[in-house]
């Protein structure tokens, strides 16, 4: 399959805004990062989302489909350790079982066939039951499904834009500070990088991005393991 140029940038930039909002965790005042990180969330997602809408409408059940459910899975379970070890006290499991019910939701949007709609279902019940123990929550689940539609269709654009700013609402730094000008940057970019995310995607790249093949499911919890020791030997 093409690469499309426009989807690497997107993963690059989710990527380094998530890099830099983990910062935080050897810099934890650090206010800014946190910021520059709501791209990160959204944009990931609209990954997942121009994975899934690449493939043909109905082929639910193919090689490619299997592999991508298998490395969700992996990487959901492979992640949760360093994620455990930098950050104990979180009540959230790491990002990547969101972004696994997520696409189990964005494949039943795209193929509407029988099994991937009971599939969405089933991921979506799973969301609500386990709304307090996933990052972003249950709205977060839904925002890969959101792109799917923006990607097919420009009237949706605010949908993903909109959801982006509902799964930021649930985060301890906006339900601590209530509504203050921190809170509403917070909600700008998180809605504005679901919207340059689709910008990206229907705009001609003209320079070349450097792939992000499978080497980036190792970049989550690699980087948070590298942060975790680095917190411990020089912080």
């Amino acid at each position: 399959m093409r690469r499309e140029p426009g989807l690497d940038l997107v993963k690059w930039l989710a990527m380094l805004s998530m890099l830099l909002d983990h910062l935080r965790y050897l810099w934890p005042d650090t206010y800014g990062l946190f910021v520059i990180g709501r791209l990160a969330f959204p944009l990931f997602c609209l990954g997942i989302a121009a994975n899934v809408t690449r493939t043909q409408p109905g082929e639910l059940a193919s090689d490619g489909n299997a592999r991508y459910l298998g490395w969700l899975t992996a990487f959901s379970v492979l992640s949760e350790v360093p994620y455990r070890l930098l950050s104990p006290d979180s009540a959230t499991f790491n990002v990547m079982p969101t972004l696994l019910l997520g696409l189990l939701v964005a494949w039943g949007v795209h193929h509407g066939n029988r099994s991937s709609v009971q599939l969405a279902a089933a991921a979506l019940i799973c969301s609500v039951l386990m709304h307090q123990h996933l990052m972003y929550g249950a709205i977060g689940v839904l925002l890969p499904a959101a792109f799917v539609l923006g990607l097919k269709g420009l009237r949706w654009w605010w949908l993903p834009a909109a959801l982006a700013v509902l799964a930021n609402g649930r985060n301890r730094w906006v339900v601590e500070s209530a509504v203050t000008p921190e809170t509403l940057l917070i909600f700008v970019t998180a809605s504005g990088a679901a919207i340059l995310g689709l910008v990206l995607l229907r705009c001609a790249i003209s320079f070349n991005v450097r792939p992000v093949s499978r080497w980036g499911y190792w970049f989550y919890p690699g980087h948070l393991m590298v942060l975790y020791v680095l917190r411990g030997v020089v912080f």
